[in-house]
């Protein structure tokens, strides 16, 4: 599975978002291409200790780990999974800057590949250092692929 803190793997990212224009249409799912820029900077924040979430509770947190190793595995996600309630855009977004806002926080992610010992993640619990970038990688690889590039 690629990381995002691998060089290939950002640099595919990177030039991935740039093919992405305000007209780009979805493949599947109900967000526009402005809010999906917003929503794929929601996990980064977490990983980078700029946005906290409520842990889950009891059955949450059980679900959470049947699904985490789907989470950084090779195997693509479905289409149409549901988005986790604090994670789902509703309202429109402004595109460039929602792309240069991504593109900063992807940039920061990627800059922190030298700290080796991230902590747990609030959901997921415990993860390698291998793990947080697999899964960062994985989100924007879905919403990219959802948007054909």
């Amino acid at each position: 599975m690629k990381s995002l803190f691998n060089t290939e793997a950002h640099a595919e990212i990177l030039s991935r978002i740039d093919k992405l224009s305000e007209s780009t249409q979805r493949q599947w799912g109900k967000m526009e291409v402005g809010q999906m820029l917003y929503h794929c900077q929601f996990p980064l924040k977490v990983a980078l200790g700029k946005l906290t979430i409520k842990k889950p509770n009891p059955f949450m947190k059980l679900m959470f780990k049947v699904f985490k190793k789907s989470m950084y595995n090779d195997k693509p996600w479905k289409h149409n999974l549901p988005t986790a309630p604090g994670f789902r855009v509703k309202d429109g977004k402004d595109f460039p800057k929602e792309k240069q806002a991504l593109i900063t926080l992807i940039n920061d992610f990627y800059g922190e590949r030298d700290i080796k010992d991230r902590g747990p993640h609030p959901a997921f619990g415990d993860l390698t250092y291998d793990q947080w970038g697999q899964i960062q990688y994985k989100h924007l690889d879905h919403h990219l692929r959802q948007f054909g590039v």
